[in-house]
Order: C-alpha cells, then structure tokens, then sequence
C-alpha cells in the first residue's frame, strides 16, 4: 500500500515537471531570443549573446508611443472597472430580487465570450452610434471585461466576511456611505487592489479586442503583432515581449500574494 502511495506521488510529479515545462519552455525562448545576435532567424542554440537589441529599444519611438498607449488604456480602464465591478458587486450581495442571477452571470459573460465576438459587437455598436475611434473606445472595450476580474474578487470577499458588522454599523445610525467608508472598503481593499491588478493585466496584453477598437493606433500587443507579420529586427519584438511579461507576471504576483495573505488572515 505505501509502495502504491509512493509511486502515485512520484507520478504526480512528474505530471507536475511536464506541464510546468510546457508551459514554461516557450516563455523561456522568447527570452533567449531577445539576447540573440542573429537579427533575422529564431535558430537554437543562438549563434551568440548581446545586449543591442536593448538599446535599439530603447531608442524606437514607435515602441515608446505603443508602451505609453497600453499604460494608459490599462490604468483607464482598471480605474472604471474597479468602481463599476465594486458597486456591481453591492448591488449584487445580500440582495434578492427577480433576475439576479441573470444579472450576475451577464456581468460575468463579456470575460467568457471569444475576444473576437467581443470585438466585432463592440465594434459594431460604435458604428451604428457613429462614436470614432480612439484611445476612450479601447478604453471601454476593455472596461467590458476588467469589470469582471474586480467583480468575482470583491464577490468572493464579501462572502467570506461577516454582514453583521454592516447590521451593527447601520443599526448605531451609520449613514449608507459611511458604513461603506468605514466598513465594507476596509474589508475589500486587498480585493479591490487584486482584482485592479489583474485588470491591469489583462488590459496590458489584450490584443484581440483591441484590433476591432483601436482604429490607427497600436498598443504594445498589436505593434509585436505588425512586426511579427512584417519582421525587421526580430530581437527587438523579443525584448519588447520580456518588457510585457515582466509587466503582466508582476501584477499577477501582486494579486496572488495579497489574496493569499488575506486567507491565512481569516483562517
């Protein structure tokens, strides 16, 4: 019997190794790329290491005007996210009326459609209302979908806390906003803070939405987008793909540690 519990254990992680490696190996090429000396070909092993590619970056105002779009579409959008998600999400609790499961699972859809559906009705309807295209359309596009991440995380707090303290707030003669300022937000800031960050995220690298709604412009995934499709300096587009993993995995980081001390605080 411990000889079978063993083996299924050794099993298990070697499972684990497999899947960490096939998720992992790719990100670790793209990686490697950035540093290659061979500007035309992806050849492994490289030919050589170097640190041009880093400067040539460095010094493209194309790369620099994409960066700053997807900084600004990303902070936009989680800021509305985290509002909307946030009274969403009060609407929601502790609540009972007719269709509020619909409502919930219509909060929750836009993140479960296809980008692409997403971004042909989004698109559609800013034809049919005649809104041109700019940085405030990408900006909503990504609203639709960032709104969830706030959604399920502030949802998922609330649950987890005691409603009594929002009774006794009330009962002592707590006003609506005050109960929230002095009750409710303290309760879901770290969740509020997770679910910004991985809104943040999911903005930053977002590309299929994002070509439906952006008109001329290029955010940081739709400019590695043209230059994989027209290639010039292949390193470069791998440097400025290290540049959005280190943005992305930071915040997911972020998000994970902060939910996770939250939990062992409660326990």
């Amino acid at each position: 019997m411990l000889s079978k519990i063993r083996n299924l254990g050794l099993g298990l992680r070697f499972a684990t190794i497999v899947v960490f490696l096939f998720i992992h190996i790719p990100i670790i090429f793209i990686i490697l790329y950035a540093f290659s000396t061979d500007e035309k070909t992806f050849q492994f092993p490289i030919p050589g290491f170097t640190l041009k590619w880093f400067g040539v970056a460095w010094e493209r105002n194309d790369i620099w005007e994409a960066i700053w779009l997807s900084v600004q579409v990303a902070s936009l959008s989680t800021l509305i996210a985290i509002a909307l998600g946030t009274f969403a999400t009060l609407g929601v609790y502790r609540s009972q009326f007719f269709g509020k499961e619909v409502i919930s699972f219509l909060v929750i859809l836009p993140i479960a459609l296809p980008g692409i559906v997403t971004g042909i009705s989004l698109r559609s309807a800013m034809n049919i209302f005649g809104i041109p295209f700019s940085t405030w359309t990408i900006v909503i596009a990504h609203a639709t979908f960032c709104i969830v991440t706030v959604y399920n995380n502030v949802l998922a707090r609330l649950r987890r806390s005691s409603y009594s303290l929002v009774e006794a707030s009330m009962d002592l003669g707590a006003s609506p906003f005050q109960t929230f300022r002095y009750i409710i937000l303290p309760n879901i800031a770290t969740a509020l803070l997770a679910g910004g960050m991985l809104s943040f995220a999911l903005s930053f690298d977002e590309v299929i939405v994002t070509t439906f709604t952006a008109g001329q412009q290029a955010t940081v995934p739709i400019w590695m987008l043209s230059e994989f499709v027209r290639p010039r300096q292949r390193p470069v587009t791998n440097v400025v793909a290290v540049f959005v993993i280190l943005v992305t995995t930071l915040p997911i980081l972020g998000a994970y540690f902060l939910t996770k001390e939250s939990s062992s605080e409660r326990k």
